[in-house]
């Protein structure tokens, strides 16, 4: 199984590596295998939500990221601007929607996209209500009432897992529609919607000094926002309107600064009239431009209510038409605000300010955002329907900063760390452990990507994934080969272990350490030997690690330690980090920080270690890290989650 996944991941054209060999370890090393790989890239950017390091370099781990292939490749993937693409069009860098608990609430932030695969598995059809269908693999997962669910799964025996039943409700808002054709219909609908709703038009006729008369033709549209503005004048040049921008409105500390776009020649004044007329018989794309225009100009959406204000009757009127001909529940205000302006509201919460921003496709992306929003979902996704198809076809994933993203409406899970060795065929756990993917090629990587005039000189951290000094560095020597050229380049890097055999290398990080800023850091997380023996069989012994620091901080490297993880129950008593603390400072470190136990994508393998090891203690966890209710955290990276992964390996 192993063997048939990997060839397929080194015949995928988006693969990231190919397989070179098998090494099964003798001596030594006798327990582990080796799967050697040619590496495409070695330096990883980290997202914002990571602040201390911004690129990281991993020679040894399982694979870059989450590799669960899900979802098919339409199925359209909410980006941060409020509008959608397919997942087989996401790319790395993309910032798309995901979701984060925050008190009884989750609620969607921003999360970038930090890798995406494909393969071809099995499919299967889920359907749920408001027309909600999604196409996934067996192996996917979504958010339901009641947690995590694959989409096909067994009560008992080996594929025992969480899995979607007739009973489940999916959590998210409703399905996506289809984006607008920005055809001339659509176009002709926006100026409609855009230029009644905020331009400006018209002629008047003074006479002159000697007595004859003088028209004056004058069109001009003048806003603060200018995506909007720049469609404006795209779509009017297409339409044979050329204007002018300038500055209309300088910026003061009650308003923002304005620009506009107008034309002064009775020739546009007439074409631009004839561009806005009311549609008697208006097509589709036409209604769904006169929406965006409209919204762009007189539309918003604070406190989490859509609605549009205008005093001018006819554009309400017209506008709620089309709204009630698409379903939606708009109403007209009755109360009046000054100027005699009106509001024209659509009533539904989220699920349906969403529906209206893809259907319609404003400019505004300030306007469309939902980042910070809570999702309060009123209508039911309940599932209705799980089909095989009987057939396999392309399947599409990503991996993101928040573990989630939101397909089709629907809040899709992504995985990190452990979960990510179940795609190469091993288990997130023992195989975890034992099965170590090496990159071969990792030190001419590095080498050919920070050449001077590629590579900005960033700070690269090594240890974010797996440790870089595990036991295929005593094999391999790829992080001494790293070091030796980030040595050479004066790049600042940092390292993050738990092992001694840093030590071999201490001569080349002190002499690096005088040219460019270095440290090394060792996770300890407790000095407790029982605990130490439960909790990192393989690891090297505690006070080793803290007698390398010492070693370290003695020729001159800046040093430190995490205590990490911190576990309820085991490894958290006062007295228990007080001693680490106090060690930690006795062998020099120049900083201890404490790490609190996240179980994000190892729940399921931490909990069946710890029903092994402390029942007693089951119960409590069970209420500190609920599958439904995960602890409340900020957005994280790949890289900071593996980084505590490698720490409870």
């Amino acid at each position: 199984m192993a063997e048939f996944r990997w060839s397929q991941l080194a015949s995928s054209q988006d693969g990231l590596f190919e397989l070179s060999r098998r090494v099964v370890g003798r001596g030594a090393y006798q327990g582990l295998t080796f799967h050697e790989i040619e590496a495409r890239s070695i330096i990883s950017k980290a997202p914002p939500s990571t602040p201390w390091f911004g690129y990281s370099i991993n020679a040894y781990r399982g694979c870059s990221h989450s590799c669960t292939y899900c979802l098919a490749g339409h199925t359209p993937i909410l980006l941060a601007n409020g509008r959608t693409k397919a997942i087989a069009d996401i790319r790395p860098g993309d910032v798309v929607i995901g979701t984060q608990r925050d008190g009884s609430y989750r609620r969607f932030v921003e999360s970038v996209v930090l890798d995406h695969w494909s393969t071809i598995k099995p499919a299967y059809r889920i359907v749920a209500g408001h027309d909600t269908v999604l196409v996934a693999s067996g192996d996917h997962r979504f958010l339901t009432n009641r947690g995590w669910k694959h989409v096909v799964g067994a009560e008992y025996g080996p594929g025992q897992r969480p899995f979607l039943t007739l009973n489940n409700r999916l959590v998210g808002t409703t399905r996506f529609p289809d984006p607008p054709k920005e055809n001339e219909e659509y176009q002709r609908g926006y100026l409609c919607g855009m230029i009644r709703g905020d331009g400006s038009i018209g002629a008047y006729t003074y006479r002159r000094r000697n007595g004859s008369p003088n028209t004056v033709y004058r069109f001009r549209l003048a806003l603060t926002d200018l995506e909007a503005l720049a469609r404006t004048k795209g779509y009017l040049a297409h339409f044979g309107v050329p204007t002018t921008d300038f500055a209309f409105l300088k910026e003061t500390d009650t308003h923002r600064s304005m620009r506009a776009i107008r034309n002064s020649t009775r020739a546009a004044n007439d074409r631009v009239r004839k561009l806005i007329e009311w549609q008697e018989d208006p097509t589709e794309s036409w209604e769904l431009g006169f929406l965006a225009g409209f919204f762009d100009a007189e539309g918003g959406c604070s406190r989490g209510i859509l609605r549009f204000a205008n005093k001018d009757p006819e554009i309400l009127n017209r506008a709620q038409t089309i709204l009630v001909k698409r379903g939606f529940d708009a109403i007209i205000e009755p109360d009046r605000l000054p100027g005699g302006v009106r509001t024209l509201r659509i009533r539904g919460g989220i699920s349906e300010q969403l529906r209206f921003m893809v259907m319609t496709d404003p400019a505004i992306t300030r306007k469309r955002t939902i980042s910070g929003r809570a999702l309060k979902v009123a209508s039911k996704l309940d599932v209705r329907e799980i089909t095989p198809l009987g057939i396999e076809i392309p399947m599409y994933d990503l991996t993101t900063t928040t573990g989630d993203f939101i397909a089709n409406g629907v809040v899709s899970h992504n995985c990190f760390a452990r979960p990510t060795h179940e795609y190469l065929g091993f288990t997130m756990g023992n195989d975890f452990d034992n099965q170590i993917v090496v990159k071969t090629n990792a030190v001419e990587l590095v080498r050919a990507e920070t050449e001077p005039g590629r590579w900005s000189g960033d700070m690269i951290a090594m240890g974010t994934n797996t440790d870089p000094y595990q036991a295929a560095e005593g094999k391999y020597k790829l992080t001494k080969g790293i070091i030796e050229v980030l040595a050479e380049r004066a790049n600042d890097f940092s390292i993050l272990t738990k092992s001694p055999l840093v030590l071999r290398d201490i001569d080349l990080i002190a002499d690096a350490s005088r040219t460019s800023k270095v440290s090394v850091s060792f996770s300890v997380a407790t000095l407790d030997e029982d605990v130490w023996h439960r909790t990192e069989p393989g690891a090297p012994h505690p006070r080793k690690r803290l007698d390398a620091l010492a070693r370290l901080r003695a020729a001159g490297i800046p040093g430190g330690v995490m205590v990490a993880p911190l576990l309820p129950g085991i490894s958290d008593r006062p007295d228990q980090v007080a001693a680490v603390k106090s060690a930690a400072k006795e062998s020099g470190a120049e900083w201890v920080n404490e790490v609190k136990l996240h179980l994000r994508g190892v729940r399921p393998h931490f909990m069946t270690w710890l029903a092994a090891d402390s029942p007693d203690l089951v119960a409590s966890y069970e209420t500190m890290y609920p599958p439904r209710r995960p602890k409340k955290q900020k957005p994280t990276s790949e890289s900071d989650d593996n980084q505590l992964r490698f720490i409870l390996a």
